[in-house]
């Protein structure tokens, strides 16, 4: 397993990050705990989840079943970067209590922090994110919210997910005018086929030295070789979600590309996402041991610049549009 730092922090995480959001729902709790031995045993120190996974079956599940594995001892707990989240509604109640719809607050945060920590069985969660942009609240209020909690010891740093790279800009820069940290990660999907961060959101990252942590570096398995894709199958559940533009010619022509170089679709996707100085780490979400396989060679696999530039034309964000390409603006103006 390769390592690298979680942005500006000075935290030492695996190139591969372990997704957890299946555990509980997909992946039943003793699959859920042989994933995460097995990825330890591999190296991958860097564990992600939120607290509203699991939550179809029941609030604060996936947590409860990480807890669980920590519990069992032999230093699981010690031996982990743990990040999770806050952001979002616990239950599926189309009206929710007041204060515990979508959103942060100092009031929401207090209580989620608390019941994630209890979850999770630990007394501090390393990377806590906040898993949307929520335009209501101030800046004050929120770096006043959570700097208390890294002054109490409950967290540690402080992450995005799904920020765009203007928000990114405007709140970090308050914090650092207040002398803070500030945010040491951001959390985007991003893959080759979903390329947009390369517009805001990594020069933002890159000018603040704040890591990328891509999620779906496999496009949700559309990336993995797999085809046909197949009518009601969760890649195409997955195509439909996220807007993702995909053509067969284009996959059979990565497929035929991956032969070439003698990699695997998995191996080479995960590695294009690395290969971007400003990722700290991928996200993988794995529903089975077997879906570890191969993820130790992702991370240290190097394509060549040859190689980048022949994916870059493969899956060109800007394909048939008459400007530039890459970060904005030049990406829609001259």
């Amino acid at each position: 397993m390769q390592y690298g730092k979680l942005g500006q922090a000075n935290v030492t995480v695996s190139k591969i990050c372990l997704g957890t959001m299946h555990f509980g729902t997909v992946t039943p709790e003793d699959e859920s705990m042989r994933i995460m031995d097995r990825a330890l045993e591999m190296g991958i120190n860097f564990f992600d989840t939120a607290n509203v996974y699991g939550r179809r079956v029941s609030a604060g599940l996936t947590e409860e079943i990480i807890g669980r594995w920590f519990a069992q001892g032999n230093g699981r707990r010690e031996q982990v970067v743990l990040a999770t989240k806050v952001y979002g509604q616990m239950n599926n109640d189309s009206n929710p209590p007041p204060n515990e719809d979508r959103g942060v607050s100092s009031y929401k945060v207090r209580k989620h922090v608390t019941d994630s920590l209890r979850r999770l069985q630990t007394d501090h969660i390393d990377l806590y994110q906040v898993h949307h942009v929520d335009r209501r609240i101030r800046l004050e209020e929120f770096w006043n919210t959570f700097e208390r909690l890294i002054y109490n010891g409950d967290v540690l740093y402080m992450g995005t997910s799904n920020f765009p790279g203007w928000v990114i800009a405007k709140y970090q820069m308050y914090a650092l005018q207040h002398g803070l940290l500030g945010f040491v990660s951001e959390q985007a999907q991003y893959n080759l086929l979903s390329r947009y961060p390369e517009l805001d959101v990594i020069p933002a990252a890159r000018d603040f030295g704040i890591g990328l942590i891509p999620y779906m570096p496999l496009a949700g398995g559309i990336l993995t070789g797999k085809k046909p894709i197949v009518e009601g199958s969760r890649t195409q559940s997955v195509i439909a979600e996220y807007g993702l533009r995909v053509e067969s010619s284009q996959l059979d022509t990565f497929s035929a590309f991956c032969r070439e170089i003698g990699e695997t679709e998995q191996v080479v996707s995960i590695a294009w996402v690395l290969a971007n100085p400003v990722v700290s780490s991928a996200i993988v979400g794995v529903r089975t041991v077997e879906h570890l396989d191969g993820l130790d060679r992702a991370a240290e696999f190097k394509l060549s610049p040859e190689q980048m530039t022949r994916l870059d034309e493969m899956f060109n964000i800007n394909s048939g549009r008459p400007l530039g390409k890459g970060e904005a603006p030049e990406a829609f103006a001259w």
